[in-house]
Parts: structure tokens; sequence; C-alpha cells
């Protein structure tokens, strides 16, 4: 019958599920294999939020507004003078000249935090995996299996 087909498909699928995770996790710990779960389910929860904030800062065109990318980080515009330095930075650029050339400063500023916030999101998110990998790592909590594959 379908039903019993299903019920074989679902064991089926679900062996090889486990076979697998089962090679990840070979050789780690409980608490070990918690805290990389929660770890690993938190960063791609974040990669998830990047994804859409990377969106909405397409779809709001604010990913051009930033004319200089600092791998280090940069320093928000904070005074008057430095919003208006930024906004004539951006007035040299072919995405103000042709699609944006009535904005003002205030309209600049939306877009300018859209992208800092996207960047800076990023950044975070690099540290958030980077570091307890790191921690991992020192600690022996991950397989070999999972290391090879992070």
């Amino acid at each position: 019958t379908t039903a019993a087909a299903a019920a074989v498909a679902a064991v089926a699928a679900e062996s090889v599920g486990q076979r697998l995770l089962g090679s990840f996790v070979a050789g780690m710990s409980s608490s070990s294999r918690a805290r990389v779960s929660l770890w690993l389910g938190t960063c791609s929860a974040w990669v998830f939020s990047m994804v859409v904030l990377g969106g909405v800062t397409r779809l709001t065109r604010s990913g051009l507004s930033m004319t200089e990318w600092k791998f280090a980080g940069e320093r928000p515009p904070l005074t008057q003078e430095d919003w208006e330095e930024e906004f004539s930075k951006y007035k040299q650029s072919p995405e103000f000249k042709k699609v944006n050339m009535s904005m003002t400063l205030e309209e600049f500023k939306f877009i300018y935090w859209m992208e800092y916030a996207h960047r800076m999101w990023g950044r975070v998110l690099g540290l958030a995996f980077g570091l307890p990998f790191l921690g991992f790592l020192a600690t022996k909590q991950l397989s070999p299996s999972l290391k090879r594959r992070l």
C-alpha cells in the first residue's frame, strides 16, 4: 500500500540521515554536540538574517551609498560636517549621477545607515563564527569530519 511504502521510505531516509550525522559527530561528547549544534544553528540563523538584510539593502538601493570600503572597519559620520563630506563623495559616484540626482542629505543618511548596518552585521557574523570555531578547535571538541567541513 501507499502508506506502507511511505513508512519504508521515511525509515530509510531517517537511517541515511542518522548515518550522515553520525559521521559528523562521531567521537564528540553529548555536551560538545549540544554546544556545537547551538553555535551552528545560531550562525545559520544569522546567515539567513544577513541574506534578508542584504535583500532590504538592495531593494532600498542602499548598497552603493558607502563610497569607500575599509576591511578593518569604518567609523560612520557623526557630525554634520562628516555627513556633508560623505554625501559629497557619494555625489561623485555613478549611482548618484544616474539614479539619485535629486537625493537630499536626509535621504542619503537612510541608505548609508542601511549599508552600514549590513556591513557591520556581516563583520560580527564573521566573529560569531570564527571565534567559537577557534575555541572548539583549541579544546578538541570537533570531530575530524566536522573540522574538515567547517
